[in-house]
This record gives C-alpha cells, structure tokens and sequence, in this order.
C-alpha cells in the first residue's frame, strides 16, 4: 500500500542508478514546476535503516534535482513498500516508456528490467502464475495476461514486439566498451548501426570503440577497424591502365578516335553490332 506525504528532501537516500540526472533536463523542469506545481510525485520506499536518510528515493531524481534547484527543503512523496529489486523494477519502468531515451538506453533498460525481473520472480513465461507481489503486482498481472515479457514491454511502450527483440539483440550482445563510446552521440540512437555493430564478434567490438573515440565518423571508424580488401599489384596495375585509356578518349580529337576503333576492328565496314557502338563511341 502507497502513502502520499510530503517529506524532506535531505531525508532521502540516491542509490546508485542506471540513467545519470542531466542537469539541463532538471532546470527544464525546475522552471515548469515554478508556472505549474510539481505534477507528479517522487516514489520513495521507507528505509529506515539506511545510512544517510529515512527513504530511498526509487524515481523522479530529476523531479528531486529540480526541487533542490528551486531551493525547496520538501517535496512530495509517495511512499512504497518494496524491497531493492521492486525498486529497480519501479525505476526502469518509469525510464523505459519515456520519449527521450536513446535507442542504446532504451535496449539496456529492456535487458536490466528483464533480468531483475527474473532475478525476483523466475523466468517471464506465457500463462505463468502468481508473481504477484506489492508494488510490482499490476506488473505482474499484465505480463501473465498478454502471454510474455516481450509483449507486455511491447504493449507497455506502444511499440511493436520485434522493436523490443531488437532492443533485446542489441543489450545482449553490444558490448560495454561500444555503449560507452556512443553513449550521447548520434550513434546511440540509430539503432541499425547499433545492430550492425552488435553482430561482430567481441574484440572487433572493442576495435571498434577505440577508433569511435579518434573517428567520431561511423563509417571511418568501422573503416579503421575492419578495411576493405587490399587490391594485387596486377589488379591496381590494371585499373591504372583502365584510367588512362578513359583519360586519352576523351582528350583524342575526332580523327584520332576513329584511327583507335578501326585499329581495334570498329571501323566501318565492320558488322552492324560493331558499327553501332563506334557510331555512339563518335557520339560522345
């Protein structure tokens, strides 16, 4: 059972949490709650015991952030019973359906609610009975309702269920050292490449990093890391041969092309097929 009470900020407790509090994005809604009120409570869990506070905060630290910001003692609570995992469940579902979330953000919270889900209560599994416990009961509910996790996440986000298997695709197998290099740049929300990255095998992942953060440019980087085929010596012999023939047709005069094709058999008199492509040759 929840309890709505206004409560001292200096009271509570900030765990460690999976989305840092973006200082920009608090002033934001610092100067909304000044026109408007706090709309939506903090939640908070009663930690009595805990060093440094009465409560730990569960989610809305940019809510806090932008309260202390306004240079306010209290904020409005609403108090939960749970223990630490309830608490992440709490905090990634408030996270994960929110709009401004990166696509690599997004998949690690996918695979953070899963995995702490399955920590509590056992595999998420269609027609599983029971998990029904305090605050995450509602959770619950829905997930043995629609028949899987992947679909109640799906349902929950207002997206489709391949979206959240890519987004699964894409926290299991990135690897750490990749999300930390395109963590806020425009990588970490283009979820093709974060596939395509995701499909190598770990140390060309790693690779991969290091040249990101010399080669901001995608492309360059991956370039880096894996290079295109290098040409034989015959072949760059050839391909040279090939640019100086084209650059010595264009730069011939009219005589001097027709003395080429008759040397090379396109003169007239030849058979039509030969005829025609000197006539466009001549075109030119």
């Amino acid at each position: 059972m929840a309890e709505f009470k206004r409560i001292l900020i200096s009271e509570i407790v900030i765990p460690e949490r999976l989305r840092a509090v973006e200082e920009e994005q608090a002033v934001a809604i610092a100067q909304s709650i000044v026109e408007h009120g706090l709309i939506n409570p903090i939640t908070v869990r009663a930690t009595p015991n805990a060093k440094g506070g009465k409560f730990t905060l569960v989610a809305g630290a940019h809510r806090m952030r932008a309260e202390q910001i306004n240079e306010e003692t209290e904020i409005d609570a609403m108090i939960v019973l749970g223990d630490k995992a309830e608490a992440q469940l709490i905090e990634i579902t408030e996270n994960l359906f929110r709009n401004d979330l990166s696509v690599i953000d997004r998949a690690v919270f996918v695979q953070t609610y899963r995995e702490v889900w399955e920590a509590k209560h056992g595999a998420v599994e269609a027609g599983r009975p029971g998990n029904r416990v305090n605050i995450t009961q509602l959770i619950a509910d829905e997930a043995a309702a629609v028949g899987g996790f992947t679909r109640h996440v799906a349902d929950r986000m207002g997206v489709s269920r391949e979206t959240v298997k890519l987004l699964s695709r894409i926290a299991q197998n990135l690897h750490p050292d990749v999300r930390s290099a395109v963590r806020g740049t425009a990588v970490a929300d283009n979820q093709s490449a974060l596939l395509k990255i995701a499909k190598m095998e770990p140390l060309k992942q790693r690779q991969t990093a290091v040249a990101f953060r010399t080669e901001p440019d995608l492309k360059k980087a991956l370039a880096l890391v894996d290079p295109p085929a290098q040409l034989s010596k015959k072949q760059i012999e050839q391909a040279t041969l090939l640019s100086r023939l084209v650059t010595a047709w264009e730069d011939a005069s009219e005589e001097t092309r027709s003395q080429f094709l008759e040397h090379i058999g396109l003169a007239e008199g030849a058979d039509p097929l030969m005829a025609e492509i000197k006539s466009e040759a001549n075109d030119e």
